[in-house]
């Protein structure tokens, strides 16, 4: 897209009141039409539409994560990638918090992970149910190069937050959801799900790490349990 000279050119007035060029033209209009005046004319970069504008909401349900997992089985590591989204949802993980998740934060003997939290928020330990401490078990078992951190790639690194992003996109078209899936979905999916459930917002904020109880308070507004009781007598 091509800025209007005419409207936001602020050396206008300079070019048009110049001398005259050939047949009548200004210096200004010979130079733009020689392209000499190429620095005015800027591309502007397309705004991104706003995620309203993209889905209706900004986090999955929790029938929706489960169809996620079972989409990755047919992946060539299926089991990490499902373990990954699993690991993602139940601790409200953000991408870059998971990627950088290491076996020394898992503790298999009390069965609790030490949450380290990214954006300055509060870190924390959380209780790891059966199902998830047994893939997680099975996964380092399975780990091949060996690694401190606990998703690595088949060369042995860290995995990424990109490619993290892709597996789970990648995912989402396979379980056939209606909007493209993103990691911070499954965060979002944590918060409403416990919410649901009917925690408080005070347990809610120090389980996601918020500094800011304002950032929890959108699960706790939106959960179905808190009006459950309207129409009751």
């Amino acid at each position: 897209m091509l800025i209007d000279v005419n409207r936001y050119c602020p050396y206008k007035e300079h070019y048009t009141n110049s001398y005259p060029g050939r047949e009548g033209q200004t210096h200004g209009e010979n130079a733009l039409a020689a392209g000499h005046a190429s620095h005015l004319l800027r591309t502007v970069t397309p705004r991104r539409p706003p995620n309203s504008d993209l889905r209706t909401r900004e986090h999955l349900t929790e029938a929706e994560v489960e169809r996620l997992i079972k989409a990755t089985g047919d992946n060539r590591y299926g089991h990490r990638d499902a373990t990954m989204i699993l690991v993602t949802y139940r601790h409200g993980l953000r991408a870059s918090e998971l990627t950088d998740l290491r076996w020394e934060q898992v503790d298999f003997r009390t069965a609790t992970l030490h949450v380290r939290r990214v954006k300055q928020g509060t870190p924390s330990t959380h209780p790891i149910v059966g199902d998830e401490l047994r893939a997680l078990r099975r996964l380092q078992r399975e780990q091949e190069p060996k690694s401190t951190f606990v998703f690595t790639s088949e060369r042995g690194a860290p995995f990424t937050t990109a490619g993290f992003a892709r597996m789970l996109e990648r995912a989402g078209k396979v379980a056939k959801l209606a909007f493209k899936a993103h990691p911070h979905m499954l965060r979002h999916a944590c918060g409403f799900a416990l919410a649901n459930r009917g925690h408080d917002t005070r347990a809610l904020q120090a389980y996601l790490g918020h500094r800011n109880i304002q950032h929890t308070v959108r699960y706790t507004e939106l959960a179905p349990t808190r009006f459950k009781d309207f129409w009751r007598r």
